[in-house]
């Protein structure tokens, strides 16, 4: 089994400022992730200047501020980008973005981002999906609020402009989502329908259905990350702190080291222990050589010294060739054949 992709989502946990987001990257190298995503986009194309906030927005900002200018203090610059994806390189973390528009993703493109990543809402943007699919990188698809049709179209789309590199993360666009309305088995029913690679995008405020995700096959793991869950921000209270992520991380890797090959066999330390926790044939009571052998003259017992109790139909009516005292264990040497 492969590695399973971690994504610290710091997204707009920087708070439109520079020297927080290289922090985020800091943590996020030293906690073990594997990527650091955070989200390009110019507000005034995103968003018009009326438009409310969403009902988790509400909750954790100034509810008399507009989605726009909230979104507005968010903003990081073109160069900002080229600057924290310089410094990724620099530490040895993989660099990701969400675009949201054209203009968006051919910024990524030309600073040569390995990957996009694709957020729920745009799953059902047909024309956009065409134009990033274009780039021939791959594609990490969440999938919040979408229907199984609605999925389909969005993969159908990107193969058909010549993209086949996608990977289809489930997604409950709840900030934070409710445990039961995680729905992992849609992870593998995407897998499985679609003929894609799959991961689970998590706003669950614990990590069980992180580990469920990777126990049924998750490829990429994300999550949202912050230095600091009390700073302002719409998305820092759903996000997990440093030492939370590690926790993640550490719970995915032994959950991988628990699915181990898939293949039935003893570990090394089950053969080690088989020789004291198996048993033997051996006499119940004190044996005269030449005694025909009833199933009354058989015990099973600890060590596996001697024959398996699976050759007790095989021993029954033959006789001893010796002596045999009480506990002794049966051998072919003990028989008459």
């Amino acid at each position: 089994m492969s590695k399973v992709f971690i994504i610290a989502e710091a997204g707009v946990n920087h708070n439109g400022d520079l020297n927080m987001a290289f922090q985020l990257v800091d943590k996020a190298v030293e906690i073990g992730a594997d990527c650091v995503k955070f989200q390009t986009f110019k507000t005034e194309n995103i968003v018009t200047k009326t438009s409310p906030k969403a009902n988790y927005q509400l909750l954790v900002t100034d509810k008399t501020e507009s989605q726009f200018d909230m979104l507005k203090k968010l903003e990081l610059q073109k160069d900002d980008f080229k600057k924290i994806k310089e410094y990724c390189e620099k530490k040895g973390i993989q660099f990701l973005s969400t675009p949201y528009n054209n203009d968006d993703a051919k910024l990524l493109n030309e600073l040569g981002v390995e990957a996009f990543k694709i957020a729920s809402g745009q799953l059902v943007e047909a024309p956009f999906l065409r134009y990033v699919a274009k780039f021939g990188k791959q594609m990490i698809i969440s999938t919040g609020m979408a229907n199984i049709a609605e999925v389909y179209q969005a993969v159908d789309t990107i193969r058909k402009a010549g993209n086949n590199n996608i990977i289809v993360l489930q997604c409950n666009t709840d900030y934070p989502s409710k445990i039961e309305d995680t729905n992992i088995k849609a992870m593998t029913t995407m897998r499985d329908v679609l003929g894609v690679s799959v991961g689970y995008s998590d706003h669950v405020p614990n990590n069980y259905a992180c580990y469920a995700a990777v126990a049924l096959g998750a490829e990429v793991i994300e999550k949202h990350f912050t230095l600091d869950k009390t700073l302002p921000g719409p998305d820092h209270k759903c996000s997990l702190e440093p030492n939370e992520f590690k926790e993640l991380i550490d719970g995915v890797r032994n959950v991988e080291k628990c699915l181990g090959t898939g293949v039935k066999v003893p570990s090394q330390s089950e053969i080690n222990n088989t020789y004291g926790m198996r048993r033997s044939l051996v006499a119940k009571n004190d044996i005269k050589a030449g005694t025909v052998l009833t199933e009354e003259h058989f015990g099973f017992k600890r060590p596996a010294n001697g024959l398996s109790p699976n050759y007790l139909d095989t021993l029954v009516g033959k006789k001893t060739s010796k002596d045999m005292l009480q506990d002794d264990a049966f051998t072919f040497e003990s028989i008459l054949f």
